[in-house]
């Protein structure tokens, strides 16, 4: 088990969880990436590159 970073809600890892796997919170909806066997942080938003 995990905490969300946005709203301490428990997250549950499988446990074939890969770092840098996005996965999203199941109480609040926010993308989540898995830093390790316990722990998450706020996916980075992508950047619209406007065709640059």
């Amino acid at each position: 088990m995990a905490e969300c970073p946005v709203c301490g809600a428990e997250v549950s890892l499988e446990g074939d969880a890969e770092v840098g796997e996005i996965i999203a919170c199941d109480d609040c909806g926010s993308e989540l990436e898995v830093t390790g066997k316990d722990s998450l942080q706020e996916a980075p938003q992508e950047e619209e590159d406007w065709g640059e």
